[in-house]
């Protein structure tokens, strides 16, 4: 396959589907870089694109015919299915390196492969990090990706340079393994953080380091919207177990607790 001329000179030109506040995160490196962005959202972008310097399209239809070497995929993960169903892709003037950047990898891989031509290659991400954690710059910061279906390497190369260049920590693995793990941690976190929101714990006067680390998960899980939340559990098939694992967990310590309890009550009725 031909190099596209972009690519070739190591910058794209980015057409971006779902520019919510994440993606905006995203888009303020990427044309820090020099790459060339253009947008189309279900919400009305335009001003915040015009002040970006973004090009950013009503219809769907125009947009699929801007000619990008990349299409970024930013949806949430419950509109993902409706949203790519409804793209005309047969408008594409070329073979495209379409990626998406959901928490979850298992469940946009499918519909992806699904439905996309052959022509059309695949990257699936996960910048594990966010408005809040990358303020400060994505060094250290992970980046997960699979290369689902790629003949086009010097496009996709080039997209994940990106990354890269920024000093992400480039982990390369399947989807079913992200999910694996991201339910042992990004979504027993988020759960914990809506619980402890739950609780409504809030700081006090005489908090410990521990108790301002939970505050602390309270306040940046419950910035995130309930539809992520939703999400990484609806459409995570390994997070209903971690959800189980979690209950037993509470189960056993407050069954630890209650016998201690028993133990000592038992001990100082002997003692009288």
């Amino acid at each position: 396959m031909s190099m596209p001329a972009s690519s070739s000179s190591g910058t794209l030109k980015i057409g971006i589907i779902g520019f919510g506040s994440f993606a905006q995160f995203l888009a303020k490196t990427i044309l820090k870089q020099g790459h060339t962005l253009q947008a189309t959202s279900r919400t009305d972008y335009s001003e915040l694109c015009c002040q970006m310097g973004i090009s950013f399209f009503r219809d769907t239809n125009t947009f699929l015919e801007a000619d990008n070497d990349v299409i970024l995929i930013s949806t949430s993960i419950l509109s993902l299915s409706k949203v790519i169903k409804s793209l005309p892709l047969n408008l594409l003037k070329r073979p495209t390196l379409f990626v998406d950047v959901l928490s979850v990898k298992e469940h946009p891989r499918e519909i992806l492969l699904q439905a996309l031509p052959e022509d059309l290659d695949l990257l699936c991400t996960h910048p594990m990090f966010g408005p809040e954690s990358g303020k400060d710059g994505w060094k250290d910061l992970t980046f997960a990706y699979e290369k689902v279906r790629i003949r086009d390497e010097a496009t996709c190369t080039c997209f994940l340079q990106i990354f890269e260049s920024e000093g992400c920590r480039m982990e390369e693995m399947s989807c079913e393994e992200h999910d694996k793990l991201a339910a042992k941690s990004q979504f027993l976190t988020h759960t914990i953080g809506r619980m402890l929101a739950e609780m409504e714990i809030k700081s006090t006067p005489i908090d410990t380091k521990g108790f301002k680390t939970l505050v602390q998960l309270k306040e940046s899980t419950m910035g995130t919207s309930s539809d992520l939340f939703s999400g990484l559990f609806v459409h995570n098939r390994f997070a209903k177990q971690e959800l189980e694992h979690l209950e037993h967990a509470l189960h056993k310590v407050k069954e630890t607790l209650l016998q201690k309890k028993n133990q000592e009550r038992v001990a100082t009725e002997n003692e009288q």
